[in-house]
């Protein structure tokens, strides 16, 4: 019989659904599509001129001497959008290591999809515009956004076979990582190589981290938060520390599986061991 704290029920009966919401699949997708029906009325709206101010609002972070200061706009595609990455990062270097792409036969084929799917756009692009002035933006219809695409097949959900779910992300991945490298070297004035060389040296910390069986969150979170820094200051687009930084996160278990059991029977062992608190201590509490 499961032991109720007093007023445990009447919360559970309110948290409960906001979990299951919070927690299904659909939720990211929804939320996603709400928001960008909002953003196109807000922009096709009278407000359109407000809208755009508070995106161009600039936000600092000041330490002593020392200052960062960026528009909202610039927070969002380099800072969040980085943590979009990291968190796509992790699920494909799950997929590289025990997944669908683990057989290079299997992940080259995400990969050939993304570069024809680069090099295609950006060819018909030219091929329209190769006598214009407009011919430089050949980069523009490389970029797949990734964000749409994964809620896309999200919203999908079970309809939609999980293999073919890993190569359209993976497909996408790199397609925005192509078209991401393809910005920094043709579209960046100018790269910054101290700080690029100061990202790389942050990730080989990282590294070293994996390495040594650091499992700890900080020192990931700390040395990570540099190389997106260094990034940013070098000029690169800050989104592939993310990626970069995800591929240093350990994938084994700090303790190994047939340990981990032993371990957990002993526990089990001492903890059947201890007498069984009644109803009214429970409730006391």
């Amino acid at each position: 019989m499961k032991l109720y704290a007093p007023w445990e029920k009447a919360f559970n009966k309110v948290a409960t659904p906001f979990e299951h919401f919070l927690h299904a699949q659909t939720t990211t997708g929804i939320v996603l599509m709400f928001m960008t029906i909002l953003a196109l009325m807000l922009a096709n709206s009278p407000l359109t001129e407000n809208y755009a101010h508070f995106f161009h609002t600039k936000i600092d972070l000041n330490v002593g001497s020392w200052k960062l200061s960026h528009t909202i706009h610039h927070w969002i595609n380099d800072g969040l959008m980085a943590i979009f990455f990291f968190i796509i990062g992790l699920e494909i270097k799950r997929e590289i290591l025990v997944g669908e792409l683990s057989n290079l036969k299997v992940a080259i084929l995400p990969i050939l999809a993304a570069i024809g799917g680069m090099l295609f756009p950006a060819l018909i692009y030219l091929s329209i515009t190769s006598d214009t002035e407009g011919s430089v933006g050949w980069g523009i219809p490389m970029a797949t956004d990734i964000a749409f695409a994964i809620s896309a097949l999200v919203l999908l959900g079970k309809r939609v076979p999980p293999a073919l779910v890993t190569f359209l992300v993976a497909l996408a991945i790199v397609d925005d990582l192509g078209a991401v490298l393809v910005i920094a070297i043709f579209y960046t004035e100018q790269i910054y190589t101290l700080p690029l060389m100061l990202a790389g040296a942050s990730f080989l910390i990282l590294v070293l981290f994996n390495r040594f069986g650091i499992h700890m969150i900080l020192p990931y979170f700390t040395v990570g938060l540099f190389m997106w820094f260094f990034m940013l200051e070098s000029g690169v687009h800050a989104t592939i520390a993310g990626v970069i930084a995800a591929m240093a996160i350990p994938s084994r278990p700090k303790q190994a599986p047939c340990d981990f059991s032993e371990e957990t029977k002993k526990l089990l062992d001492e903890y059947d061991t201890y007498p069984v608190c009644n109803d009214h201590m429970i409730h006391e509490r």
